[in-house]
This record gives C-alpha cells, structure tokens and sequence, in this order.
C-alpha cells in the first residue's frame, strides 16, 4: 500500500483531492488501490468489474478523474476474462464527454504474463509491476486531513440517466463503519470474517476493507462466483480459513440454497454470527439461512440501509434483541426512522399501513453530497419531507431513502423495497433511464420502458417493453439488439430476462408512460386503475401477448406476497 501510494504520488503526481477511478475485480490490488489513495487524501472511485467500459467512462468523466486503475484479466467461473480491454472503452467514453484519461495503471494477473487483446498504449498505459520495484520498501506519510474531507465517490442508479456519485466523508464514515461492524457484526480482532459481497459495491467499502480493518480483524476476500466449481466452494473455504463472521446477500443465500441445500452440512465450519444485505430477505429463505448454513448456531442480523448511507441503519444488536425472519429490526444505535405516507403524516407502528421509511436525524455515516450535483442531492434525498425550505435545522429535513415500509407493534421494521423507478437486481440498483436510453440507442426502437419481475433467485430481474418506429417489423434481430446493448452499455448484470416488442406503451394522457401497468403484466397481478391513460385498449393486447409467452415458458410466478403486490403496484410512481 506504502509503494502504490509512493507511485502515485511521484510518478503520477496525484494530490490531495485528486479523483482516481478503479475499475478492478476482486482482487487483493483493490483494497490496496483504496488505501493508498487514502494515504493521500486522493478521492478513490470504484467501479464495479462488471460495469461496462463505456459505464466506467461515465463514472470516470463525471468524477474529472484523469487516472485509472485496472487488471489485464481475472477469473470468473474458472475462466480468465479479458478486462483491460474495457479500460479502452472507457478512455474513449470519457474523452466522448470531455475529461482526458491521462494515465491507465495496469495491474497483471499472472506475474509477468499478459492477459488481455488489447495492446497496451504508449504515453498512456503502464503496468504497475514494471514501476512498483523503484519504490520498494518506501513509507508514505499519511496526509493529513480534515475530518469532512471526501474520501471516496460511490456511484449508485438514480432516476435519471446520470448516476449518482456518493460521496463519503473521511471521519465520519469511518467511525461509523468501525463502530456498526464492531456492534452489529461483533467483529473482534482474533476473528476471521469474511463478507461475500463484491467491493464495487458499497457493502464492500464498509464491510470487507474499511470497517473490518479499521477494527483489526482478517478479512477475507474471494474472486470468482460461490458456486464454482460446486456449490460446496464457500463451505470448504469457510472450514479451511477458520471463517467464524459471515455476510452476504439474500441472492447469494437463494442461490446457494437452489443448487446446493445439503452443502454445508458437509463441512465442518462454524459461524457464531451471520450479515444478510442488500435487499429485503423471505422469511423462508432467512430460516434456512440459519438452520442450514449456520447450523443453528449462529445470530443473524438482517440490516437495511443504502449506498448513500455509509453503514448499517436498521438491523439488531446480535444476542441483546431478538431475531425475526423478513424484518431488519429497529433502527441501529444513533438512528431514528420514521414512516410518513405521502401527505407526510406519521404511520404509526403496528397499523398494518405501508408508507415512505426516512431518518429524522443526521448521523455520521451520512453521504455529504451528490458530485458536482448538490441541487439533485438536496431534491432526492431531503426536499420530499422538509417543514421548511428556509430552515438551518436539521429537524426540518428528514431524510427520505425512497424505500417503502412497514412497521410492527414491536418497533421492528420490514423493507418493502424501492418506490422509485429503481431495479434492484441482486442487490445491484439498476436506474430505469440508463436502462432505457441504452434501448433507444437500437435505430429501430421508438419507446421503451424498464419494470421488474419477481425473480425467485435474484430478488428481482429486468424486463425491457419496447415500441418500434413506424414501417420496421418486429423479429428477434430486435430483442437480441436490445439485450447485447443493455450489456455493453451497464453490464451483464442488467441482461434483461425478456425484451417484450409491442405496438405500443401504455401512456397517460401527458404523454408519461405508466410502468406500473406494465410491471402488473410481467408479474401477472392487477394492473390498478387505467381509466386515465390516453390508450387503455392497449393494455389488453400486450397483457394477451406477454402472459401467453410467459405461460408457454413456464415463466408464471408463484403466488406474490402483499408486500411484492405492494411494491409491483407502486412502481414508478415517484417522478
């Protein structure tokens, strides 16, 4: 970390403030990038491996980054990917919107060998392994800075096309994430901990490289997906590590539970205490998440919070308050949640009434604000409950996490998921705008809108309903179009599970297209009220078409929950 942060500083010249972006996978070298950019009060920003090149140029030119940091290759499913080839792209995406990307540091995954087709750019790109020996065994002093200095960008789907760079504060964050690891995850320095969560993410900021470390604890981090080559790979890991902590997302649970429920059963690990993350967990998903991979042995806490948050915002204490299947528990030390329906009156606990969760009060972990976007920031987050647009007291600006919930007699709150037009797949947040203006990049469509889908592994997936312009007949050159863009514009992660093309979208009469309606056909439930659109008659011919498909395919959802009725409902409904 001392030597990368040496090479920084003296062969790129970075300083204190400076935005570098890291596009890596995980890999010990990002960690390492993160720290030494923090040993210098350099701003790091991550962007997830599996982001396309062209998502990485976004990121890197909103930032004014003018270096990157990648790896020529890494492993997935026991094959080496090529991923220097997407630090071209994003050069060339970011010099399309006017930031010069003067320098790409190039880590190798093998030692002295090269695994990647794209040629490496003189002037431009280095590897790191070629300079690192001209600053062996150099210490860096660390910079010091000023507790609400940024120390990192964060970016998250929004509503709109434009991402949303988070960016977190260099004291408070690392209290706060030092403090919810020690008392919600009861990480101790003799324990081995190992966060199955991806460090592009927020989680991983938090909870595998800030929080863990700054509490001195052996982190573990894993390259690759838990399922190869079998789905015993994370019990044989956590046996041969000594793993006694770990945290990991109701996807990877479902997954692990569909291809491989006797798995743990034949190992020998212990965990005295489990993490779910990232999106709400099913209650019976969350019972053989205890009884099978924590062999009855272990407390679960199921938290809830945002990128945007720094850390943990609801969850219990581990041991001192009690365990319930599907509820994140009441708010973490420090925090104050509160429900308020849409005319921002109170939803009282135990009403049975969903409404809009917020946080009454600031807290450390907060995010400070939008990148160069503080108007967006203060909108989003703060203008939906103020009192008082006037006001300098906090009391007046709750904050509102655009997440639906409710909450019981006991205090303890359940996550309904997002009320705005934001896909959570996999715990990744897919924004419905960057989905559609990748669609309508395809010549031939006209229109096109995002929903989810219940998706029984993923939590949710991605469905794409497209209009095509007029005289161009629809056919699968069409759908496969729409599909390979969505990837190479986000990623595979925002592989759309169909592309629906119909003669048209269901639109009120100003013109806006209503997904709720459409998001009740994916997922077969009722499609509310319709007797404001411009063209209800077309909500019949596309409910035929698509549920016809659906029913071929075995593609019928089992029965959803009222809070999934509640959410499918309630889908884009916020502007």
């Amino acid at each position: 970390m001392n030597e990368l942060a040496a090479l920084l500083r003296d062969e790129l010249g970075v300083t204190a403030g400076d935005r570098v972006t890291l596009h890596l996978p995980m890999v010990p070298e990002l960690p390492v990038a993160m720290l030494a950019c923090a040993r210098l009060g350099v701003v790091h920003s991550q962007v997830f491996a599996g982001f396309s090149g062209a998502a990485c140029g976004e990121r890197l030119a909103d930032a004014d980054s003018h270096v990157l940091v990648t790896i020529d290759g890494f492993y997935r499913n026991g094959e080496l990917l090529d991923h220097k080839v997407k630090a071209d792209e994003a050069v060339a995406r970011a010099e399309e919107l006017g930031c010069r990307v003067d320098k790409v540091l190039v880590f190798r995954r093998q030692a002295r060998q090269y695994a990647s087709s794209s040629s490496m750019v003189e002037g431009r790109d280095v590897f790191v392994d070629d300079l690192l020996p001209k600053y062996r065994g150099k210490l860096v002093d660390a910079v010091p800075m000023p507790a609400d200095a940024p120390l990192f960008l964060m970016y998250t789907s929004g509503t709109t096309g434009r991402p949303k760079g988070c960016q977190h504060s260099t004291g408070g964050y690392l209290a706060y994430v030092a403090g919810t690891s020690k008392y919600y995850q009861d990480i101790h320095p003799d324990d081995t901990y190992w966060c199955f969560a991806d460090i592009g993410w927020i989680t991983g900021h938090s909870y595998i490289v800030y929080g863990p470390l700054a509490l001195g604890t052996t982190s573990v981090i894993y390259e690759g997906v838990p399922t190869y080559p079998d789905a015993g790979r994370p019990w044989r890991i956590a046996e041969r590590l000594g793993v006694n902590i770990f945290h990991t997302s109701p996807t990877t649970v479902r997954m692990l539970r569909k291809v491989g429920p006797d798995e743990p059963t034949k190992y020998d690990y212990h965990f005295k205490h489990m993490t779910t993350v990232g999106e709400p967990i099913e209650p019976e998903v969350w019972r053989w998440y205890h009884d099978v991979i924590g062999k009855g042995e272990a407390v679960i806490v199921d938290t809830w919070w945002q990128t945007e948050n720094g850390g943990f915002l609801g969850s219990v204490l581990p041991g001192l308050q009690p365990m319930k299947p599907g509820s994140c528990g009441p708010g973490v030390l420090g925090i104050f949640p509160v429900i308020y329906d849409e005319n921002g009156e109170v939803v009282r606990a135990g009403s049975g009434r969903a409404g809009n969760i917020c946080i009454r009060n600031p807290w450390p972990g907060i995010f400070q604000t939008i990148w160069g976007q503080p108007e967006r920031f203060v909108e989003t987050y703060y203008a939906k409950y103020c009192k008082d647009r006037t006001s300098a007291d906090w009391r007046d600006w709750p904050y509102f996490a655009g997440d639906g919930a409710v909450q019981a007699a006991d205090g303890y709150f359940r996550i309904l998921g997002r009320v705005d037009d934001v896909i959570n797949v996999a715990g990744h947040r897919l924004g419905t705008k960057e989905l559609e203006s990748a669609t309508l990049t395809v010549g031939d469509v006209a229109e096109a809108a995002a929903v989810p889908v219940i998706d029984d592994l993923r939590g949710r997936a991605v469905e794409m309903y497209v209009s095509l312009k007029p005289g161009v007949a629809a056919g699968p050159e069409v759908t496969d179009e729409v599909t390979a863009v969505i990837e190479k514009e986000i990623g595979k992660i925002a592989r759309p599970k169909n592309v629906w093309v119909v003669s048209d979208l269901p639109k009120t009469r100003s013109g806006k297209i209503m997904r709720r309606v459409i998001a009740g056909i994916s997922n077969f439930s009722d499609v509310g009220d319709i007797s404001t659109l411009a063209n209800p008659e077309v909500v019949d011919d596309i409910r035929g078409y698509v549920q016809r498909l659906k029913t071929e395919r075995n593609e019928v959802p089992r029965e959803l929950s009222p809070e999934e009725l509640q959410e499918i409902r309630s889908f884009g409904s916020v502007e």
